[in-house]
């Protein structure tokens, strides 16, 4: 069985329970301070080998007064440590109303620890709400590139419109982030990024761009590839166009990882994996920017959250990795089995399935957006009698799938929305509340995003296209070039345009809306401009 090295003391492996490990980490994650106090001297006025500010700015989990501002300071982002000694760093951030950044409405000095890669996350309050910032950092005599953000809508403000992308799974080594660089010039008020933020396998044969020829195990593993991802100018310009949300989905740890369980479990001890998915999620926190309530404690992070933008959209933001029981029949596509009606088997995990379920009753938006990581609507991928339907996605874990789309159907939510990544194609689905039924009423809708980079070039219309249509009545639409979804939502209706770029192996692709589909308030149906 291999072994991977230690990243921190812990017990004997041999002996760890899940709970052992959480015991022993906790100091971890105590000792490590987020960026707001030090121990010992904190360097005011550094000098740097390089550019500090090389990964970019970045914002998000906006609310009605509020954002959280983030930057890294890594002057050498591939060397450990980021080529930064251990003591701690004083970093000025300012936040204005102004591009010029000259009206400056608030400002501070945070504190860059090495314990968190030198990741500074401020959590700016006292915002006016529902309106645009400028913001930057300042560390010795560099200064960042500045950013812009926006608070959101009060609760109870009506806004008439929110517009947003979504993106997903941006495998650095296959491609170029054109797509990004559309992005980055449309009119947006957000970003969501769905997962797969990074890979963590070495370079395939023939990689556009190399990022490293080795898997990823440690931390300094994790902010190495970080640091290649976000060292791209395009990813860049687009987290510093508006705020991000984000959650993950399974190549930020490792591969179709279920809770505690790899991929392939014959390899690696619980033990391992758990430490593993430590580097992981914190690397993951360093890099994103986060609020200190997602703040890891050694294997475990709390990401799933909501946020509201006025009474127009309600986002659920759902974590199916973290908590999901393992995928049944081993994985991959596989037919149909009583297994999947397990009531033993879930996705989302009790206390998360309670927390979105109350959280939906009591909603009071126009629409509620369940932002989150693989598709919901069950696809069979063999064409006729037979079954053929993805053990990963919500359609291993049928019994929990029915009860959700239950829920959505007898408390009435109010136009409920899926949003997808993970699957590296575009897909436009109505999903039934009664699966058994092929004439059932849709009680929701699902827009799934193509990919960034994943899979290289795509196609407009794959050979299997028209077999695929008819074994699915409610797929309204599929497509396997790359790109990333924009929205546009209003009280009475909903807008998805599906942005397609052609090829990404090579740079100047031309941006294309391939698709659009409407969404009439009240009525859960795909309707094709």
């Amino acid at each position: 069985m291999s072994s991977l090295p230690p990243l921190f003391p812990l017990a004997d492996a041999a002996q760890l329970s899940r709970r052992s490990f959480l015991a022993g980490s906790a100091s971890f994650a105590a000792a490590a301070l987020l960026s707001t106090r030090a121990r010992g001297a904190v360097a005011a006025s550094p000098a740097f080998s390089a550019y500090p500010f090389s990964l970019g700015v970045a914002s998000g989990d906006p609310a009605p007064d509020g954002v959280v501002l983030w930057t890294r300071l890594a002057p050498r982002p591939l060397e450990p440590g980021g080529g930064l000694t251990p003591e701690p760093i004083a970093v000025t951030w300012e936040l204005a109303d102004d591009e010029a950044m000259t009206r400056i409405v608030q400002s501070g000095t945070a504190t860059a620890n090495a314990a968190w890669g030198h990741a500074v996350h401020v959590e700016v309050s006292g915002l006016r709400p529902d309106r645009w910032y400028w913001y930057r950092f300042k560390a010795g005599a560099a200064v960042s590139a500045t950013g812009r953000t926006r608070t959101l809508p009060p609760p109870d403000a009506a806004p008439e419109r929110l517009r947003f992308a979504f993106a997903s799974c941006q495998k650095y080594e296959v491609g170029y982030y054109t797509a990004y660089e559309h992005m980055a010039r449309e009119d947006l008020d957000l970003v969501v990024h769905l997962g797969d933020y990074i890979y963590e396998k070495g370079d395939g044969n023939g990689a556009v761009r190399p990022h490293g020829t080795k898997e990823i195990f440690t931390l300094d593993d994790y902010r190495a590839r970080y640091a290649v991802y976000k060292s791209d100018p395009a990813l860049q310009a687009a987290h510093a166009m508006a705020p991000w949300i984000v959650t993950w989905d399974d190549h930020e740890v490792s591969n179709n990882y279920a809770g505690a369980i790899p991929e392939y479990p014959e390899k690696y001890s619980t033990a391992d994996f758990l430490r593993r998915r430590a580097a992981g999620y914190q690397a993951y926190f360093e890099h994103m920017p986060l609020r200190r309530s997602a703040l890891p404690s050694g294997p475990d992070m709390l990401l799933y959250r909501r946020l509201g933008f006025g009474r127009l959209a309600n986002f659920h933001v759902l974590d199916t990795r973290q908590y999901r029981t393992d995928q049944p029949q081993g994985d991959g596509l596989k037919p149909d089995n009583p297994v999947l009606m397990d009531p033993r088997g879930t996705i989302m995990g009790d206390r998360q399935r309670e927390w979105l379920f109350a959280g939906l009753g009591r909603s009071t938006s126009a629409w509620n957006v369940l932002a989150q990581q693989v598709p919901v609507a069950r696809v069979d991928r063999a064409p006729g009698p037979e079954v053929a339907i993805s053990m990963d996605k919500w359609s291993g874990y049928e019994f929990e799938r029915r009860r959700l789309l239950a829920h959505l159907r007898d408390k009435k939510i109010a136009n409920p929305v899926v949003i997808t990544g993970d699957v590296h194609a575009n897909w436009a689905n109505e999903i039934p509340a009664e699966p058994d039924r092929a004439e059932a009423p849709s009680v929701a809708t699902e827009f799934v995003g193509t990919s960034i980079t994943s899979s290289g070039d795509g196609l407009e219309k794959p050979a299997y296209l028209e077999s695929l249509l008819a074994e699915n009545p409610g797929v309204k639409f599929h497509n396997e070039e790359r790109g990333y979804v924009r929205c546009e939502v209003t009280p009475k209706s909903w807008r998805t345009d599906f942005r397609t770029v052609p090829y990404v192996t090579r740079r100047g692709a031309v941006l294309t809306t391939r698709a659009t589909f409407f969404v009439e308030a009240g009525r859960p149906q795909l309707n094709r401009a």
